[in-house]
């Protein structure tokens, strides 16, 4: 079974030969040791020294120096839309407060479908559309650009 140990990032030109895709929801995108499948079936394993969050557009490296090209699964999202940026970084911050995992778009927010912060944000003034689409959630600061990390140096209780 062939093993990928490195990501080229969407921004990074990978000169070798991509060999087929994986397509995977955010979840299965945020790992580091795991067993996956390619779209055309070829199985391989996903072991990088750490654990990373892979972006759609990424590539991941297999130690013959071929790649496996990183695609986003649409999955359950729910986009949140204001009626001007005042009211979108109101919102903004109520997610952030809750410590959800938000996707910051142009002129919207995307979080995973939750009828319960959907209902608060329609609360807020915030008009939600359910679709299937792919969800990249902003990296925290404090996880050093990852999606997890949070020592901050307060405790919540």
């Amino acid at each position: 079974m062939k093993h990928a140990q490195a990501i080229y990032t969407s921004t990074t030109p990978f000169d070798g030969v991509i060999l087929d895709t994986v397509t995977l929801d955010f979840d299965h995108r945020r790992r580091r040791r795991l067993k996956l499948e390619t779209d055309k079936g070829t199985a391989f394993l996903l072991d990088l020294p750490e654990t990373k969050t892979l972006r759609d557009g990424d590539i991941l490296l297999l130690e013959d120096g071929t790649g496996i090209g990183v695609r986003a699964r649409n999955e359950p999202v729910a986009d949140i839309s204001c009626k001007d940026l005042a009211h979108l970084v109101r919102v903004a911050w109520h997610l952030g407060n809750r410590h959800l995992p938000t996707e910051l778009m142009h002129d919207r927010l995307r979080i995973r479908q939750d009828h319960v912060i959907e209902e608060m944000a329609e609360k807020l003034g915030a008009t939600v559309a359910r679709l299937e689409a792919p969800f990249n959630p902003e990296g925290g600061a404090y996880g050093h650009g990852e999606t997890e990390g949070h020592g901050h140096g307060h405790h919540h209780g």
